[in-house]
């Protein structure tokens, strides 16, 4: 055989090869790998989502602690203010009781001096008479010296 037969038949051998491939060979190939490099590039989106996302989640969780830290300070604070305006009512009220209770004893005692007062009255006219009764040795008649009585009595 002439080696440029050879040469030739091996040149249309190549060509109908390289044909074939690219015809029916190469397409598929380039679809798997077109299909891997979409995967590939959808992978590294949703990875590069999921980092954004999770870093958005992190702000978020520190922003929400921040925000229930202060809620909490707020409402412990209410709630301090609200106990110590209580203590201070009670003591109000306390203090309020106290005083009442001195006046309504002390209204007593006054009314029990006054009673007394008037029972010492009634027993110092009693022996004022009988004291009178003895120096003048006769009987003095309560009932007939009545006024005389009372201005005594008003006298001590």
């Amino acid at each position: 055989m002439n080696l440029n037969a050879t040469l030739f038949a091996q040149l249309v051998v190549f060509l109908i090869l390289a044909w074939f491939t690219m015809k029916f060979v190469w397409p598929p190939i380039m679809k798997a790998l077109d299909e891997r490099a979409g995967k590939i590039a959808d992978g590294l989106a949703a990875a590069d989502k999921a980092r954004a996302d999770l870093a958005h989640a992190g702000q978020k969780a520190i922003e929400e602690m921040r925000k229930a830290r202060e809620s909490a300070t707020v409402a412990r604070t209410a709630a301090e203010a609200q106990v110590a305006k209580l203590i201070e009512d009670a003591r109000n009220e306390g203090a309020a009781i106290v005083k009442a209770a001195r006046e309504v004893a002390e209204g007593e005692a006054a009314v029990a001096s006054q009673r007394a007062r008037e029972a010492l009255r009634d027993q110092v006219a009693t022996l004022a008479v009988a004291g009178a009764e003895r120096i003048l040795r006769k009987e003095i008649n309560a009932q007939a010296h009545a006024a005389l009585l009372t201005q005594l009595k008003s006298e001590l």
